[in-house]
């Protein structure tokens, strides 16, 4: 047994993600998957989701989820992709969020046996932005469309501190390009203090990402054999110090193949349990990376790799489980892998995303600094009107964000299915601005008449007439950022 209890208000990592808790549900898991009562009781249970309230925040629990997951009867697992398209719907409707990474240093000081950037690795040419190539990186992102960039940065004192993330935000954020300017920029650095968030808190950060890459500390720890992210600790309380830092909206994620994927489904969901249970708010988003190829790393090296269809039954349970959450899937997946996920649950998406520090100024893809190999090459255009032609409203929204919906705000809104009157005709004029400025003729067309098919789906009449003049007023070339 654990020396630490099972807590999910404690604010010790060993408490909240239980070594011994998560055994325990694995095995209950084994004991009940053949159970198609159950299953189809747990899946009645998860049905409320369908009827948004902010009562119906943690429907499905970690254990819940993990005997779905062990269950292998093809109508339990049909029944629970459907549920999770129709859940994905009912508070996102076919809206999918667009945005970009960009890479701003490499310099790293851990020694994370996964990631190419380890501190070790010989082969990968160093690099780190000056602000005037910020600048450029920028300006080329707007020029393709962008409104939302995630900034990523590796741990390194000297080369990356606090400071240079903050003075990088500044630089984003300042630079109105034409018609093009980033209006959010979410950081994926690694765990910090209680006042470095509050830095990064009033510097205007979006959401704050840090995958914990796997809950399994002793796997971790092996994982993670030098630099500060060796403390387990340390990095998966981060989020609640990022809480304390006024950072409201946070982001989760494991990197699925580093260690067994059961272990990792029940310690995700009972971090998002963990943030409902001591914050009241969940993570706004959760991401799903797979490890994927790079420089000095070979998956094949890791032996806890999962299908495509495994995968997408996780991305549904994350769904069913977390109903609320934004879901992110990069370009480390293909455009096949893509499709079907978008399907499951995915809610956010990037596109024509270089993952080597900057890049974007290069017409050919820069490969020495790449952090994984990017397996969906298409460029944005590509991904818009491929998104239009499955029937997704492509989105450049960031309005909540800037109108002061964020946290525990954000959360009632979503939970409630309020967010939809908010959602749709703001993805509505993002995707206007974007035809009008940036599209190919093809995608302009498809675009224009997907927006004039949405607007009648508007069922407020003062909504819909404000967002058709405001519409207009774009195509006019009249005004630009207009919001609900």
């Amino acid at each position: 047994m654990s020396e630490y209890p099972y807590n999910p208000k404690s604010l010790c990592a060993d408490e909240f993600i239980n070594h011994q808790e998560i055994l325990d549900t694995l095995e209950y898991a084994d004991a009940h998957k053949n159970d198609l009562d159950l299953c189809y009781a747990i899946l009645d249970k998860a049905r409320a989701h369908l009827k948004p309230s902010k009562n119906h925040c943690a429907v499905i629990t970690h254990r819940e989820a993990s005997v779905l997951l062990a269950c292998e009867d093809p109508g339990v697992e049909a029944a629970l992709k459907q549920l999770a398209r129709d859940i994905k719907l009912a508070y996102y409707g076919n809206r999918i969020v667009l945005f970009a990474p960009l890479y701003l240093s490499n310099y790293c000081v851990n020694g994370c046996t996964y990631c190419p950037y380890h501190a070790k690795n010989k082969q990968i040419p160093r690099k780190k932005l000056t602000q005037d190539e910020i600048r450029a990186e920028v300006i080329a992102l707007q020029d393709m469309g962008h409104k939302r960039l995630a900034i990523e940065a590796g741990e390194h004192p000297k080369e990356n501190p606090i400071e240079y993330i903050l003075e990088s935000m500044r630089t984003i954020y300042s630079i109105k390009h034409r018609n093009g300017a980033i209006r959010r920029v979410n950081v994926n650095i690694a765990a910090t203090t209680v006042d470095e968030y509050r830095m990064l808190k009033d510097a205007e950060i979006g959401t704050y990402i840090l995958f914990q890459e796997t809950y399994h500390k002793e796997g971790y720890l092996a994982l993670h054999p030098s630099g500060p992210k060796h403390d387990y600790n340390w990095h998966t309380e981060a989020m609640d110090r990022a809480m304390e830092g006024g950072i409201d909206d946070v982001g989760l994620g494991v990197l699925f193949g580093l260690d067994k994927y059961r272990y990792e489904l029940a310690g995700l969901i009972m971090h998002a349990e963990h943030l409902e249970a001591v914050h009241g708010v969940g993570p706004h988003t959760i991401s799903v990376p797979r490890l994927k190829r790079a420089s000095d790393i070979n998956p094949e090296d890791f032996d806890n790799g999962i299908s495509d269809e495994l995968f997408e039954k996780i991305i549904a349970l994350i769904r069913v489980s977390v109903p609320y959450t934004g879901m992110i899937i990069s370009t480390r997946e293909s455009e096949a892998v893509r499709e079907r996920a978008l399907k499951y649950g995915i809610s956010q998406i990037s596109g024509g995303s270089r993952t080597s520090v900057g890049g974007y100024l290069e017409e050919e893809r820069p490969h020495d600094t790449e952090q994984f190999d990017v397996s969906d090459q298409r460029t944005l255009d590509e991904v818009i009107n491929w998104l239009m032609s499955n029937d997704h409203i492509p989105s450049f929204c960031t309005a909540c964000y800037r109108a002061g919906r964020t946290g525990d705000r954000f959360m009632d809104f979503c939970k409630n299915g309020q967010i939809l009157n908010y959602c749709h005709p703001n993805a509505l004029m993002t995707l206007q601005e974007y035809l009008s400025d940036y599209a190919s003729e093809d995608t302009r067309r498809r675009g224009e008449a997907l927006i004039e098919r949405e607007l009648q789906l508007i069922p407020d009449a003062r909504v819909h007439d404000k967002c058709v003049q405001r519409i207009q007023a774009i195509r006019a070339g009249a005004g630009r950022d207009f919001r609900f």
